[in-house]
């Protein structure tokens, strides 16, 4: 069989296509504090530094290994954007959405007409550039953005599982406008350099809203941006957290290329229940990757090949105090893998 460069590999591997070996990614975030070390590139200056943001994105691929290099480090950017109250990130720490923006219709009438270029979209936007001039022709370059049901409740607050189930019009009326703003800022990215998109939707639960909601409040939205992705010849990625065991035949009905699956999910369970899409994870990013010898994350992804998984990856995001050399054994049973 050929060998492929990495963009080539995960694009086939994406499209359901046959490969000589499985890439190593992580879809989820990539930053740690010992990357930050290698390479002078520290939260929060490399959420809100183009440069930096490249930079440490970059030692995900230089010091760990991974085949990919991807950006942002977190999910508070966009309800930023939108005006919400951020807790700032330190050191170890990502920042979070303390302050919502969004009460009635008429408030998201007035976050209309916004800019791409502003505040920390465009910092992503302007490190993906720097990234794809500086690897696009041999590695794949991930964008990665909050969900449209995830960024409506940060723009809604807590309010909003309350809302979709007592007033549906608003529920569907911010979905509209949190789905439209999803898909012109994938778009920007990918125009400056992207090849493949990840969505992170962590609070559109299966676990938590059920089948009838996530069936009209997530899967006609997720299936919006499917759509504009692929008109672009891009792939897509969906990840949502926590126990989506029972949400997979749902979340694979959008038209995702792949799906990332959290460590609560039993991948021989999970492939039996995905038809389409490429099954992604699941390592367990606490109890194996940040709190196991480098043996023991061997072991542990071995059976995670093992029970089936198609790409071998973090469940969630990489806790910051993760070890590189966990990680690069993590990348180095990947890598190991014929398919």
């Amino acid at each position: 069989m050929a060998e492929y460069t990495p963009k080539e590999r995960l694009a086939r591997v994406l499209n359901g296509e046959s490969v000589d070996r499985m890439p190593a990614i992580c879809p989820t975030q990539t930053g740690t504090v010992e990357q930050m070390e290698a390479v002078d590139a520290f939260w929060p200056e490399a959420h809100e530094d183009a440069e930096k943001m490249a930079k440490l994105a970059e030692a995900g691929h230089t010091v760990i290994g991974f085949e990919a290099v991807r950006v942002p480090f977190d999910i508070t950017a966009e309800a930023e954007f939108f005006g919400c109250e951020i807790k700032p990130s330190t050191k170890e720490q990502q920042p979070s959405v303390v302050g919502h923006v969004i009460k009635t219709a008429e408030d998201i009438e007035n976050l209309k007409g916004y800019s791409l270029d502003k505040g920390r979209i465009g910092v992503v936007c302007d490190a993906i550039k720097i990234l794809a001039d500086k690897y696009g022709d041999e590695l794949p370059v991930m964008g990665s953005m909050i969900g449209p049901f995830s960024l409506a409740q940060h723009l809604n607050g807590d309010e909003w599982f309350t809302k979709i189930f007592t007033d549906e019009e608003f529920g569907l009326k911010l979905l509209e406008f949190t789905t439209e703003f999803n898909i012109a800022y994938a778009k920007k990215m990918v125009e400056n350099g992207a090849d493949t998109m990840v969505l992170i939707d962590p609070t559109a639960s299966y676990e938590l809203i059920g089948a009838q909601f996530y069936e009209k409040f997530v899967v006609p939205y997720h299936a919006k941006i499917v759509d504009a992705m692929q008109e672009m010849g891009v792939t897509i990625t969906l990840h949502i957290c926590g126990n989506t065991t029972n949400g997979l035949p749902l979340m694979d009905a959008s038209g995702f290329n792949a799906i990332s699956i959290d460590q609560k999910v039993d991948v021989a369970t999970a492939k039996s229940k995905v038809e389409n899409a490429v099954l992604i994870g699941n390592v367990d990013p606490v109890n194996t990757l940040w709190n196991k010898t480098p043996d023991e994350v061997r072991t542990v992804c071995q059976n995670i090949i093992d029970a089936g998984i198609d790409l071998l990856a973090p469940g969630c995001g990489i806790v910051s105090k993760t070890p590189t050399e966990n990680l690069q054994a993590m990348v180095e049973v990947a890598k190991g893998h014929k398919y």
